[in-house]
């Protein structure tokens, strides 16, 4: 249910990606949504090249919101988010752009607007998890940066590095696709070493290791079904296929075994038979905290775009950080 003793914010804003909403459409549809709710006013910041949306935020902070709309893909949806840290507003998601992947997972609708508008002025509040990473490259220099999603070192990262735009734009996040058929033959696994909150340092030979805050992907692939945008734990995905097989063993598994089979009990008595051979290709840890390294610099990735090349990466999460407006009947 909504909160009855919510009041309407005097002031909301809505930080919006130029390139990837329809401007005329989007300001229709809030501004129709912002006055069934009695808000006060609507700010309006376009992102741009320079500033996904980390100034524009705290320029609506700084002016009094205590709403901020986030409207465009992941990257955007992030940008705001960073900047929300610590701060006594909540987000909401307008959803557009490439994967979308944090509402999906949170139940925020991708192909309406107006029902995401209704979500943003009337669902209610749901305080989620935060990831922060802090990636230092190979000079030494450090940075720091919230993630929603998940963080990825390995092929992963160079297969975002690879994703054309343009095609992007077109294809969505089908185009990773495209990406991959051209990094896969071009991959090697990496040598990466990691450790689990107190626990003492791995080592492994990876194709990828991600680290992630919720789970399910577009295509009906859940890579890393347990994962929890709440539970205050950072569930990492660590892929080792030997060949070509390996990939398409790994592939079955996020797409069949962890979608349909392990719903039911038979299913989950299948994977315990069938299992073993992927279980060397796939392997999951949890932790509240994980700090990996490399030999050489790789690259990684936030939550769908490239972040350069790094030495080490320490990666924590923020046990409800973020306040977010979900579906009222949402858990």
């Amino acid at each position: 249910m909504t909160d009855p003793d919510r009041a309407a914010p005097a002031l909301v804003a809505v930080v919006f990606n130029p390139i990837k909403v329809d401007e005329t459409r989007i300001r229709t549809a809030v501004g129709a949504a912002a006055t069934r709710a009695g808000v006060g006013g609507v700010l309006w910041l376009p992102t741009t090249v320079e500033n996904g949306g980390q100034s524009q935020t705290r320029e609506a902070l700084a002016a009094g919101a205590t709403l901020v709309l986030a409207a465009g893909g992941d990257g955007t949806v992030r940008a705001v988010a960073e900047s929300l840290r610590g701060e006594d507003a909540e987000l909401a998601i307008l959803p557009s752009g490439t994967g979308n992947l944090l509402a999906r997972n949170i139940g925020i609708t991708h192909t309406s607007l107006d029902v995401a508008c209704a979500i943003a002025f009337q669902g209610r509040t749901r305080a989620i998890d935060l990831g922060v990473a802090v990636a230092t490259d190979a000079s030494g220099a450090s940075v720091e940066h919230a993630f929603l999603v998940m963080a990825g070192l390995g092929i992963d990262a160079a297969l975002i590095a690879n994703t054309r735009p343009r095609l992007k734009r077109r294809l969505g996040w089908l185009a990773y696709v495209d990406a991959g058929f051209r990094a896969l033959p071009k991959s090697k696994k990496v040598r990466i070493g990691y450790s689990l909150d107190d626990e003492p340092a791995r080592s492994a030979h990876v194709s990828t290791i991600l680290v992630a805050n919720c789970g399910s992907l577009p295509g009906n692939i859940e890579l890393i079904p347990d994962a929890l945008v709440d539970d205050g734990m950072l569930d990492i995905a660590v892929l080792q296929p030997k060949s070509l097989f390996g990939w398409l063993m790994i592939w079955r598994k996020v797409t069949w075994e962890n979608r349909v089979l392990r719903k039911s009990a038979l299913g989950q008595r299948i994977i315990r038979i069938t299992n073993r051979a992927v279980r060397t290709e796939l392997s999951y840890l949890r932790g509240r905290s994980v700090r990996l390294t490399v030999e050489a610099p790789e690259p990684f990735e936030l939550d769908g775009d490239g972040f350069g090349h790094v030495s080490t990466v320490e990666l924590t999460v923020e046990h409800g950080g973020l306040r977010v407006r979900v579906p009222s009947a949402a858990r």
